[in-house]
């Protein structure tokens, strides 16, 4: 039996592919394609900078939360460090995602297609 690397690895839908569905579905040429799936991205990107919530409905939602400054140790060698106070990117699914996750058989159900 022969196990390919391909089928090793989990298949990741890349802002490329988003915009060759965008040219094959809706009939957008490449470039405009490409350009939309970036500004998508791009919108997503600002808002959260300025500290604004991103919510997509059947999605989920986008936050900056604000971890405080904590003490923290290298694995390595056990030394303790400071870890300075940093803004990172949430992301928490809706319900909608989630149930979807759960019975991939009703995801394509909700009368979009």
């Amino acid at each position: 039996m022969e196990i390919s690397v391909e089928s090793l690895e989990t298949p990741a839908l890349t802002k490329a592919h988003l915009a060759d569905l965008l040219f094959e579905q809706i009939g957008l040429n490449k470039r405009e394609s490409k350009d939309m799936v970036d500004a998508f991205f791009d919108l997503i990107v600002d808002s959260l900078i300025q500290g604004q919530d991103v919510k997509i409905s059947g999605f989920g939602n986008f936050q900056i939360r604000t971890k405080a400054a904590r003490p923290g140790r290298n694995p390595r060698t056990g030394e303790l460090i400071p870890i300075e106070a940093r803004r990172v990117a949430t992301f928490h699914a809706s319900h909608k995602l989630k149930d979807a996750i759960q019975d991939p058989t009703d995801a394509g159900k909700s009368g979009t297609n």
